[in-house]
């Protein structure tokens, strides 16, 4: 995985190597939750992403309490190394990947590639449920410098600061609010943030789910910009080395400055899936 800025890939083959690692927590999450109990890798942890990783009350990410006392539960404490996978790209995977950088916890892996990549080469599954005691899991507070909220948004409108919207195009077009059969999932208007470009989350991967290259990459993100903020493209700017979640409703373009505001109001107050959140670079 050298041909990427960091060590956080890694690949099927070095976490078969790996199945009886107690240093190592496998951690599942998937689009369809129903998946793990057919068939997961042997000891991985499994997450609702929609039940455990989403506060039930409010429309917000868990708090660094809840995290922490979540991940403890599961048996994974601050010590561990977290390797994640999941359905559809690792889009959920990647998602999680997040949330544990941004309540601090830094030694946490990817697979490259989904668990359909695992299960089409033939390596060993199973329905057992893992059985790991109780652990201590302090969640760091939340950093807010990987987390873009509305004010942060909107002042980015019209700079250099480029987003970018990863969900699909009839989403990003406005035909659609929400993907059919997540209709409770979607966003409050049709549309897009103004000057977002549109890069689904599914172009960033090879056929078989893996990573594209990091030329590659660059060649994507940097020419989607482009498409998205007329002769723009990705630049070394401070904040283009890292990417800022935004969980918000997406909304559709205004003239009017306050309008716009208003129409923003909600940005930092999500609900919606997590692989259709878009990127402040």
């Amino acid at each position: 995985m050298a041909d990427y800025a960091k060590d956080v890939l890694v690949d099927t083959q070095w976490l078969e190597d790996h199945l009886s690692d107690d240093s190592i927590r496998i951690v599942e999450v998937d689009e369809n939750p129903a998946l793990y109990a057919e068939a997961h890798i042997p000891g991985a942890i499994g997450f609702d992403w929609k039940t455990d990783l989403q506060d039930q009350l409010k429309r917000d990410f868990l708090d660094a309490e809840s995290f922490g006392e979540l991940f403890g539960s599961r048996g994974i404490s601050n010590d561990h190394t977290i390797v994640l996978y999941g359905d559809r790209n690792n889009w959920f995977a990647a998602y999680t990947y997040w949330y544990l950088k941004y309540y601090g916890h830094e030694d946490v892996k990817l697979v490259n590639g989904p668990r359909e990549k695992w299960i089409s080469e033939g390596r060993p599954t199973s329905t057992d449920l893992p059985e790991f005691e109780a652990a201590t899991f302090t969640a760091q507070p939340g950093d807010d410098a990987i987390r873009a909220k509305r004010d942060e948004v909107f002042e980015a409108l019209g700079t250099d600061i480029k987003l970018v919207d990863v969900r699909s195009p009839q989403e990003f077009s406005g035909e659609l609010i929400a993907m059919a059969g997540y209709e409770n999932e979607g966003a409050q208007r049709s549309g897009h943030i103004p000057g977002a470009a549109s890069i689904p989350w599914a172009q960033a991967v090879q056929e078989d789910g893996t990573f594209k290259s990091s030329d590659e990459l660059r060649e994507l993100y940097g020419q989607g910009c482009e498409r998205g903020r007329g002769h723009h493209r990705l630049l070394p700017h401070r904040r283009a080395l890292r990417a800022l979640v935004v969980r918000a409703p997406r909304v559709a373009w205004r003239a009017e400055r306050e309008e716009l505001r208003r129409l923003l109001d909600r940005v930092g107050q999500p609900r919606g899936r997590p692989d259709r959140e878009g990127c402040l670079s």
